[in-house]
């Protein structure tokens, strides 16, 4: 039905729009942790199993989910109708109006944004990466180069990604080195699984994102990283995350006279080893290996996956930095940004850290 009819429905008839929506959102959990058990999708729902045994027994006679001993699951047709319904409910929601409200306010061509804050719910970081991994599959093209960074959210792209080759002759890569100590959030892994999703290839990059001068200066003469390089620089396609600058700083075990420089600068964002301040201009920048800001600029089609209200600053940051063509974010970030100060005279440059690569 056009927008236009369903604002009538909703005012004479409320209740079918809120049924719709919840259905919705059942639909969504399930399609996120598919086979999931009654019990813990009563719990993720926040409702009683009751209540949810209604709505499953009236799904699964629809033909839209279907049940066995690993729990439940959307059906190909279920899936198919959740496709359609999703942005029939976005625009009733307003999130539609909240994605083009903020692809305004941060000059981002494309924002997606979905529902709930990542902060108050985990959950919300899967339905991110399912949309991203949307926004992937739609955009490659034979032959790309992937570059990925590690995180959460990324990690969740590559999780949500269909199980089917879609183009020929995909490379995944990491953007850069290994960050933290969960081996299931670093770019190599994340690189791994989804070259093997999307029927491709992967090349890893075992070395640490954070290394003294000298280590750097030998590792760039090794013929390990001389091989490996050039394609993370190729990249035609990046997919990378956004991370709050103190924490990320702690997060790479940053000393605390890089911290006080970090706050001294007022750094508000960080991604590609570089630490940005609310005007995207680069405040620090870390001496690492692999994909840097004037090959991010050089690629055709630049991914942001955030969410959170408490990434709202990180996020309007690095779109001042650099060009970034879809946002996928959440309901919490999106509104937060909007209630930030107006982004002032955002210039595309490339960045370069001079001597760092």
């Amino acid at each position: 039905m056009e927008w236009t009819v369903w604002a009538a429905v909703e005012r004479v008839a409320p209740e079918l729009v809120r049924a719709m929506e919840h259905r919705v959102r059942v639909m969504q959990r399930i399609d996120a942790h598919a086979p999931i058990g009654r019990r813990a999708l009563a719990q993720a729902m926040g409702q009683s199993e009751r209540t949810l045994r209604t709505e499953l027994e009236y799904l699964k006679q629809l033909g839209l989910v279907a049940a066995s001993s690993s729990g439940v699951s959307l059906t190909p047709e279920g899936k198919a109708l959740l496709g359609e319904l999703e942005p029939l409910v976005a625009e009733i929601a307003g999130r539609s109006d909240l994605a083009w409200r903020v692809s305004s306010f941060l000059r981002i061509p494309r924002v997606i944004v979905v529902e709930g804050d990542a902060d108050e719910d985990t959950w919300v970081t899967d339905r991110i990466g399912q949309a991203g991994s949307e926004v992937l599959a739609d955009v490659l093209q034979d032959g790309d180069v992937i570059a990925v960074t590690g995180g959460t959210t990324v990690a969740a792209v590559a999780k949500s990604m269909s199980a089917k080759p879609l183009r020929r002759r995909i490379t995944v890569v990491p953007a850069r080195g290994t960050v933290g100590e969960i081996v299931a959030y670093q770019a190599n892994t994340i690189a791994s699984e989804l070259a093997a999703k999307l029927g491709g290839s992967s090349v890893l990059l075992q070395i640490s994102d954070s290394l003294s001068q000298k280590a750097l200066a030998q590792l760039l003469d090794d013929p390990y990283i001389q091989e490996r390089l050039p394609i993370i620089r190729q990249a035609t396609v990046v997919v990378h995350g956004v991370g709050d600058a103190l924490a990320m700083a702690r997060r790479r075990h940053a000393t605390e006279e890089e911290i006080r420089l970090l706050q001294a600068r007022e750094a508000k964002a960080e991604a590609f080893g570089h630490y940005f301040n609310a005007q995207g201009e680069v405040v620090y920048a870390m001496r690492t290996i692999g994909l840097r800001l004037d090959d991010v600029a050089r690629a055709r089609v630049v991914i942001a996956v955030a969410g959170g209200q408490r990434k709202a600053q990180a996020i309007a940051s690095v779109a001042n930095a650099y060009r970034i063509d879809v946002l996928v974010t959440d309901e919490g970030a999106a509104r937060r940004i909007l209630q930030l100060e107006t982004p002032a005279g955002k210039e595309r440059v490339e960045h370069g850290s001079e001597g760092w690569h």
